[in-house]
């Protein structure tokens, strides 16, 4: 893992506070507090189904129904100004198969700045985003054509177009081989260290969050950490990350055991 300063006098790029989402009879997120620090790749780590999706849809401002504060870059999220300024990628590969990857971005890229950069501007970005995923070689391939791998890549290249301070990307290694994964894993620190850029990067794997500066913990709606993965082993007394998390949730669960005998 790589490590890189944080700047605690530095308004972080996400802060929340009483993050609530209910969607039907279901409380989905919990009165979520935590800061995501710029220029660090933070991890979101946590079980399939226990509110990571939700939550970045938040931070981007595609969900629906969320209560208390939650601002992105010193805007509540969802503002109008962040609309170049966030990079979002989904689980599902977000292309269109009849394209070539490069006719992919040129397309996304008209559409993140319509009649405002040249043509040899919007050219210059879409070459250097392909190049940032290591797609050069498959510029004019269909994309229909393409591994799933190489897909997500292209995904990614789309939330590269404009060099976006704040990347949300919702398990984008999933699926991937190591080789592939390890390479995206350097792309992110590369990205946060040569761009100053921000990353959450969510996963359910849990040895990816040794590759993360800061991680947020994730169960069942909460957030049960914020903190370093040395931090975390520290404090739990645990070898891994993994092991500190299944700490976390095993001290968890005896409390509300404890709170449920006291009523």
């Amino acid at each position: 893992m790589m490590n890189y300063s944080s700047r605690p006098t530095e308004e972080p790029a996400v802060h929340a506070q009483d993050l609530t989402v209910v969607r039907g009879p279901r409380t989905v997120l919990r009165g979520l507090g935590f800061t995501v620090p710029r220029g660090q790749v933070t991890g979101l780590l946590g079980p399939s189904g226990c509110g990571k999706s939700t939550l970045m849809r938040a931070v981007v401002g595609t969900q629906a129904k969320v209560t208390g504060t939650l601002d992105v870059l010193g805007h509540p999220a969802g503002h109008p100004a962040l609309r170049t300024r966030v990079g979002y990628v989904t689980q599902a590969p977000a292309v269109y198969d009849d394209l070539t990857v490069r006719q992919n971005l040129d397309y996304f890229a008209a559409i993140l700045d319509p009649g405002r950069a040249s043509a040899d501007r919007r050219h210059e970005n879409v070459t250097r985003a392909i190049a940032d995923v290591d797609l050069t070689t498959h510029a004019d391939t269909l994309a229909g054509n393409l591994s799933g791998g190489q897909r997500s890549r292209v995904s990614l290249a789309v939330a590269l177009l404009g060099t976006p301070e704040l990347l949300v990307l919702d398990e984008p290694t999933v699926g991937l081989d190591p080789v592939l994964r390890r390479d995206l894993w350097q792309l992110f620190h590369t990205l946060a260290a040569e761009r100053d850029a921000t990353l959450l990067i969510s996963s359910h794997v849990m040895d990816e969050a040794e590759r993360c500066d800061r991680l947020l913990l994730m169960r069942d709606g909460e957030v049960l950490a914020d903190d370093t993965p040395d931090a975390l082993r520290t404090r739990t007394g645990s070898e891994t990350v993994e092991a500190a998390f299944l700490h976390l949730v095993d001290r968890a669960a005896a409390q509300g055991r404890t709170k449920e005998t006291s009523r």
